[in-house]
């Protein structure tokens, strides 16, 4: 069996692929070769992240505005992706929204708007997607959240939005593996330069905070998400389905490390 993970001419649609993540992990598929459909909602975005992947060399990129709330948008996208590259192998769903909120503050349509896009838009996006699915064979990455295994103050709306992604992960892993199609979700961490760390941890000090509370140490890097979402849809991976997978240097695992060095330390200093 090779291992080496190559996607030529292979055609990946990534929703959500003109920034952050979804657009490291477009850039880690162009680079191994394959052609790749984005689909975002702002026409400037999406025009830089064509012209980022089209630099890589050989992959071809296109670029379709579209909102994924809208099934009508998404279908128009994904049908432009078809025309230009051919059966979608590759489904990757990350389109999301995040604000900090607590309960008592969070109004209605706030919560809605998230769930709407996180939830439905991923759901929007499988459902209408199916259809252009090289069958057998594709796979699906759903792009969760750490709040969907976590009960976290002030996200209340994304641990909502993001725990109903990775049920649908799971059942459409159980609907659609008679027809060869594999789903499964990656749960990023806390990962460097993306958006929700600016938003979650908008100084040099809670980041370090952060990333002290890492088990390995450390926050993550957007190509290191990438290279999950490779393996995952490699031939290496054909036999898992179904899975919710943390790519997170431990961070799901629990447990307030600054917290416990302090023990420790204390602990240290205490006679015997």
């Amino acid at each position: 069996m090779s291992t080496e993970l190559s996607f030529a001419e292979k055609h990946v649609f990534v929703a959500g692929g003109s920034s952050g993540i979804n657009l490291g992990i477009a850039k880690g598929f162009a680079a191994a070769g394959a052609h790749v459909g984005i689909l975002s909602r702002t026409q400037e975005k999406i025009d830089a992240a064509v012209a980022e992947i089209d630099s890589l060399g050989a992959a071809k990129a296109a670029g379709f505005s579209a909102d994924v709330r809208n099934p009508d948008d998404v279908e128009s996208a994904l049908r432009g992706s078809f025309d230009a590259f051919g059966p979608i192998d590759v489904l990757v769903s990350g389109a999301a929204g995040n604000f900090p909120a607590l309960a008592k503050d969070l109004s209605p349509n706030g919560f809605k708007a998230v769930v709407d896009i996180d939830l439905l838009g991923t759901f929007n996006v499988l459902r209408t997607g199916l259809e252009f699915l090289r069958k057998p064979g594709a796979s699906i990455i759903n792009i969760s959240a750490p709040q969907a295994l976590n009960p976290t103050i002030a996200q209340i709306h994304v641990c909502a939005a993001k725990a109903g992604v990775d049920m649908v992960t799971r059942v459409l892993a159980m609907e659609w593996g008679e027809l060869g199609i594999r789903v499964n979700s990656i749960i990023p961490g806390p990962i460097n330069d993306t958006e929700g760390m600016r938003r979650l941890a908008p100084t040099p000090d809670a980041l370090a905070t952060v990333g002290r509370n890492v088990p390995l140490g450390r926050l993550g890097d957007i190509e290191e998400i990438a290279a999950a979402a490779l393996l995952l849809s490699s031939p290496q991976a054909a036999y898992i389905t179904g899975a919710v997978i943390p790519v997170d240097g431990g961070w799901s695992l629990g447990g307030d490390r600054v917290a416990m060095a302090a023990i420790l330390a204390q602990l240290a200093k205490a006679p015997h």
